[in-house]
């Protein structure tokens, strides 16, 4: 019998800590697009809306951040790329 010594490890993926949400933490209870403080909070220094695992926020307000920074790119609040 042949033993396979180079077998690949298994990697655990990224686990970025347990985040508390930061709507919840601060009672804000709308995501308003007008906001434009909070709303680059979430966004990478490329202009891209960071994801939900590595901010902590919830799937529902993740949903509402999303939208609420693409009503602030339509109206020109929020770039849409960073130069």
């Amino acid at each position: 019998i042949i033993k396979r010594t180079n077998k690949r490890k298994r990697t655990r993926p990224i686990s970025y800590g347990m985040k508390q949400d930061y709507f919840s933490a601060n009672n804000i209870k709308y995501i308003d697009y007008k906001d434009i403080e909070i709303l680059k909070k979430f966004l990478n220094p490329n202009g891209k809306i960071v994801n939900h695992k590595r901010t902590g926020v919830t799937m529902k307000n993740q949903r509402a951040l999303a939208s609420a920074i693409k009503n602030a790119r339509f109206l020109g609040l929020l770039p849409f790329i960073a130069k």
